[in-house]
Formats: structure tokens, sequence, C-alpha cells
């Protein structure tokens, strides 16, 4: 009687694969890699700081209509994704003017035509995962 050839140990991975899916799909079962709180909980670990942002104005001081420039620094451990540029309205909202994805942050703009006394505006950093900080109010302070 002849004797089977025993299995050469090049195949026992690919065997193995086999009856592993063989015996999940059997049972519907799927594999569980224990990572509970997926790109969060990885977030949380890796950056834990949010990014440090201040706004500059030039001029401090002009007539209504006149375009002034906001320029923003900011920093993080991990890197900055954006700033973004607001103004505060007369409501107490804000109105967004626009963002930079890369260094140096800056961005002109108009001062509104119907203001007075004064406008304020801020800047707020975005980190690579995605938390935010504002940056103090500036005032422009507007000119007869």
């Amino acid at each position: 009687m002849a004797h089977p050839e025993r299995m050469s140990p090049r195949r026992w991975p690919a065997t193995l694969a086999g009856l592993a899916l063989a015996v999940l799909g059997g049972c519907g079962g799927g594999i569980y890699l224990g990572w509970e709180h997926g790109w969060i909980g990885w977030q949380e670990d890796w950056d834990r700081h949010p990014p440090a942002v201040s706004l500059v104005v030039s001029p401090t001081s002009a007539p209504a209509g006149a375009t002034i420039t906001l320029s923003a620094a900011a920093s993080d451990d991990q890197g900055i994704e954006e700033v973004i540029f607001y103004r505060r309205s007369s409501s107490g909202g804000s109105v967004l003017l626009g963002s930079v994805g890369r260094s140096p942050y800056t961005w002109s703009t108009v001062l509104p035509s119907d203001a007075s006394g004064s406008v304020g505006y801020f800047a707020q950093a975005v980190d690579v995962v995605g938390r935010r900080t504002d940056s103090a109010t500036v005032s422009v302070t507007l000119l007869p």
C-alpha cells in the first residue's frame, strides 16, 4: 500500500490561511483586532495639544473701505492644517473671510463701509487632527 506524500512545509501558510477562512466563513465571524476607539483613540494618544495662534493687523486704524492685512502666527506639535480668518459681525456672530493652508498665514480684506467705531478680527488655527484654537480678537479703529 502506498503512503500519501506529506505536505511540503512551504504550503503550510496557505493551507492554514484557507482553513482559517473556512472556519470564520462557516460561523459567520470575523477577526477582532482590538482597536476600540479607532482614529479618535489614536488621535488622543498622538496629539494631546491644541494649536497656538496669534493675530496682528496692519494698519490698526483706517477709514471704512480701506484694505487691511491680517497676519497670523500659528504652531502645533504635529503641524497646522490651515488658518481661518474671521471678522466679528455687529450682531455678535462672525463672518468667514477665508483660509490659508500654509505659512505665511496672511489675508487681505476691506473694512466694511457701513461699520463705525471699530471692527474686530480673529484667526482660528486647525491642526492636522482637527483641533481648533481661536486667537484673541484684534480691533481696527475706523477713521472718519
